[in-house]
């Protein structure tokens, strides 16, 4: 991963004495050494703002709970940002609201764990640059292991940054609330999350803090959820964090990325990930088309064919007739290689195709390699949305 350069590290550690992007902090925390538009960190001759696959990311505010539209922040967002010269794409596998593009990867009453739980699927199928990520609410408005709910955000982040390394990640402090439960415990919560940010910067990694602290309870349409002017304050917070982060020149246009479902040479049948599994050594498996994650491949543009943020790989490294085909740990290995050959994939270390074993029609039948013969048991489409 990319480190940072001594002229960007400087002007980062001159952001760090400036108040956190997004306004004054209600709770006192420490700013992280956040990009700022500081003209150290301001190229010399202005660039064209970066084009933008963002994936909003977290809970019922990034789903729009309280919005008058279902838009949440994302509406007025995606003004800002259209209004200032970035082509956009948000992205995620819900959509909500009114507005023109609707994807987001938001979850109502969802907690640190369960968005860690998609992470890796989602990052994979839309590889976006740029992640707007808003969580920690549920894991203290349930109550659920406080003590240590900082300690998952920092794992998060990790497995967010690992998966998508070249996207820049945007980290909000938690808004105020009025809730019983939540409230008492956001302050600790938010003082800890520019340590999580300095962390991260301190490996070089691309991640922001964004100080939600500009809200305040006349912000809010319930105990939890902003109202319609609690969003665009929102808004305005994220996107000055996007183009602090774009003077810094840490977004960069997002990778080339094919996906869909993979149909096969046997009629209504498709390349499929058993049970939809992200256990190392699942079974890729012929399996009527269906449309599901298991069935939606992603190819990147390094070889690799992926599913669910793991490889299609040849058991064992093997080379010979019949191994196996699973998933597994994308790794760079050359049993997870790829090239399209006549209608279907050849792993080009065997020379052998992915194959339908004597052409079985039956679901839960496991590919394998054998020798390229251009059967209809070795035609694979490209990548196809269904």
């Amino acid at each position: 991963m990319r480190r940072l350069t001594a002229a960007l590290a400087a002007a980062l550690t001159a952001a760090a004495a400036l108040t956190a992007v997004g306004g004054t902090t209600a709770d006192a925390a420490t700013p992280a050494a956040t990009p700022a538009a500081t003209p150290a960190a301001t190229p010399a001759a202005a660039a064209a703002p970066a084009p933008l696959r963002l994936m909003p990311l977290g809970d019922s505010i990034t789903w729009g709970v309280g919005s008058s539209t279902g838009d949440s922040y994302r509406s007025a967002l995606w003004n800002d940002l259209a209004g200032e010269g970035h082509t956009l794409d948000f992205v995620g596998s819900g959509r909500d609201g009114v507005m023109s593009d609707p994807d987001n990867e938001g979850h109502s009453g969802w907690r640190i764990d369960q968005i860690a739980g998609i992470a890796d699927s989602v990052l994979a199928r839309y590889r976006p640059n740029v992640i707007t990520l808003e969580i920690g609410t549920n894991d203290l408005n349930q109550n659920y292991q406080v003590p240590t709910a900082t300690d998952r955000l920092h794992a998060l982040v990790d497995q967010i940054t690992a998966d998508a390394p070249d996207a820049t990640v945007l980290l909000a402090s938690l808004i105020i609330s009025t809730n019983s439960t939540e409230e008492p415990n956001r302050p600790a919560f938010n003082q800890a999350v520019p340590g999580i940010v300095q962390a991260e910067q301190a490996a070089g990694r691309h991640v922001g803090y964004v100080d939600m602290g500009a809200l305040t309870a006349a912000d809010l349409a319930d105990a939890l959820h902003p109202n319609d002017g609690g969003y665009v304050k929102m808004a305005t917070a994220f996107n000055s964090a996007v183009q602090a982060a774009d003077a810094a020149g840490w977004i960069h246009a997002p990778v080339a990325l094919t996906s869909g479902v993979i149909h096969s040479g046997i009629s209504g049948k498709c390349l499929d990930d058993n049970a939809s599994s992200t256990t190392n050594g699942a079974a890729v498996q012929l399996w009527s088309c269906n449309g599901t994650n298991a069935q939606v491949w992603n190819v990147p543009g390094d070889g690799t064919l992926r599913v669910l943020g793991k490889c299609l790989d040849a058991t064992s490294a093997g080379t010979a007739n019949g191994t196996k085909l699973q998933i597994w740990d994308c790794n760079g290995t050359n049993a997870q290689k790829w090239t399209a050959y006549n209608g279907g994939y050849r792993n080009p270390v065997s020379g052998r195709c992915v194959d339908d074993p004597s052409s079985s029609t039956t679901d839960g039948t496991q590919l394998q390699l054998w020798d390229c013969n251009g059967t209809n048991a070795q035609k694979w489409t490209a990548p196809q949305t269904s």
